[in-house]
């Protein structure tokens, strides 16, 4: 316990799944967190949960979508906090249009852009100088095992993870000097409420049989993701900047 005690952290797509995992336990280990979601009801529950067990947690209502918005989720986060040490770029996800490039909608292309790399790259700039103040930091982003290996369908959805792998390691170089740490995390198939229900509904964007037999160790619950961002964020891995962890049973191994 207390891994994080000290620090500030600002968790995208915080309301449910990975992102609600991981801000239950930063807060756990010692981190004040910043909730920040689209879906109000969920986030706000996440918060209050987290003040319920003795920690500190505010609520920020914002679509990574738009910069403005996540201008203010950031500057909201480190004015409550008194700075930002740690940012988690949890939100995103494929979405139920998407799919193989010949087929899928052109407007759903852009929104798996916006959401999955737009979102990650705008948090990224508005937090670098609040980071920058507080003398460095880590920024903890989520790519996917689909930007690693062949698969097949959600198109949209596997550009802009390839787009995070590289940003990841092109900022991590820039940030560096400043003491701040950039890893990613690629998860293979999580069974978030998301992925239960694309696999439900066999959903293209959701992992297909093959995939899922992929996955040596069998599929990840949200907890076995949040143990790896927790690592990421606290000064066990100081030493660590510019990496991509597959974190997904063993898929792309196999």
């Amino acid at each position: 316990m207390g891994r994080l005690k000290g620090k500030s952290a600002l968790i995208t797509g915080a309301a449910a799944g990975i992102g609600r995992a991981s801000a239950l336990l930063f807060a756990a280990e010692g981190a004040r967190v910043g909730v920040v979601d689209i879906e109000a009801a969920e986030g706000r529950r996440v918060a209050e949960e987290i003040e319920a067990a003795g920690g500190q947690a505010v609520f920020v209502h914002a679509d990574v979508t738009e910069a403005d918005a996540v201008e203010g989720a950031v500057n909201t986060v480190a004015d409550a906090f008194g700075g930002l040490d740690v940012l988690y770029n949890n939100a995103g996800g494929a979405t139920p249009h998407d799919g193989s490039l010949a087929d899928m909608p052109l407007d759903e292309f852009q929104h798996a852009i916006d959401l999955n790399l737009f979102g990650p790259f705008a948090a990224i700039r508005f937090a670098i100088p609040r980071m920058i103040e507080r003398g460095g930091g880590s920024i903890i982003n989520t790519a996917s095992i689909r930007a690693m290996i062949g698969t097949v369908g959600a198109d949209g959805y596997t550009a802009a993870k390839g787009g995070i792998v590289t940003m990841t390691r092109a900022l991590a170089l820039q940030l560096g000097p400043h003491r701040i740490r950039v890893n990613a995390i690629a998860p293979g198939a999580v069974l978030t409420e998301r992925v239960r229900a694309f696999m439900a509904s066999g959903n293209d964007s959701g992992p297909d049989e093959t995939l899922v037999k992929r996955h040596i160790l069998g599929l990840g619950e949200p907890e076995d993701v949040a143990r790896v961002a927790l690592f990421f964020a606290s000064d066990d891995s100081r030493w660590v900047t510019g990496q991509i962890l597959p974190v997904d049973g063993g898929a792309s191994a196999n």
